[in-house]
């Protein structure tokens, strides 16, 4: 016999105490419990094995391996056994199935996290997760995120976060097939970098470079790496723009030599 109950805000159906134990049994064993009787809490943790198996069985399929989450389940039930307190007039098999899904949920919401999460947003993740469905269908569309953030009395940069962090919940290896063809992400991820042609370059030209004199790596500066015009450069630095395009072609020149490694170096005073 089977009742239907909502636990931890999770409607679970939990077996029924007169299939799982005779209660007045078990309240005998949680006094031998008290009494520091080791055997007795063994027993009640085998009389209610199944209903931790039972209740583990509703997590299975979220990618953890079912004799795993019994394990947890059991974990949780232990748990129960040891905090139980018969005299608040609960039954142990309410608590007990409470104390069980309140484990397995903890184990999917703190472990299961491929990367490190503030418990904030994954609170707030999961909330957001609970709510889509009903809101969604209540709107007729997908909702907006201040509309999430109005549903979830939460600002509109928290709903954010969450939706972010909730892509680090799971990781997929980059060695598994993700094509048709049979292409992992290994082998489509990578490209070639033209900047690693230009690493050594750079390298050997850093020397030379700061060899040059302040006013001279500035031009070199504007014209390179800012993309100005020698009309401009000659107006931002107070010299005529001949004398930019002259002190552009001798470094230049300087700097070619350097790379290639003939013994020329910087002449300060030309370039």
């Amino acid at each position: 016999m089977t009742t239907t109950r909502t636990l931890d805000d999770t409607t679970v159906t939990v077996i029924d105490d007169e299939a799982v134990a005779d209660e007045e049994q078990v309240l005998r064993w949680f006094g031998e419990v008290r009494d520091g009787d080791a055997q007795a809490r063994e027993r009640i943790a085998l009389r209610y094995q199944p209903l931790a198996a039972y209740l583990a069985k509703r997590f299975a399929g979220r990618g953890e391996i079912f004799e795993d989450l019994v394990q947890i389940a059991n974990v949780g039930l232990m748990n129960a056994i040891d905090r139980f307190d018969a005299e608040r007039g609960v039954r142990f098999s309410t608590y007990a199935a409470a104390t069980i899904v309140g484990e397995l949920k903890r184990h999917f919401r703190d472990r299961r996290w491929s990367m490190r999460v503030p418990r904030r947003l994954q609170d707030v993740a999961v909330r957001i997760t609970q709510t889509l469905p009903a809101l969604t269908q209540s709107l007729g569309r997908s909702p907006t995120v201040p509309e999430l953030a109005r549903a979830l009395d939460i600002s509109e940069e928290e709903v954010i976060e969450a939706m972010e962090a909730s892509y680090a919940y799971t990781a997929s290896s980059l060695d598994a097939p993700a094509r048709e063809d049979g292409a992992t992400p290994m082998q489509t991820l990578g490209a070639d970098d033209g900047r690693f042609e230009t690493l050594d370059m750079w390298v050997s030209l850093a020397p030379a470079i700061r060899s040059l004199s302040e006013r001279n790596r500035r031009i070199l500066y504007l014209r390179f790496f800012r993309g100005m015009k020698q009309t401009e450069i000659a107006a931002e630095v107070g010299i005529s723009q001949m004398q930019v395009s002259r002190v552009l072609s001798q470094t230049l020149e300087k700097l070619r030599a350097s790379v290639d490694g003939d013994g020329t170096g910087i002449d300060e005073g030309r370039a």
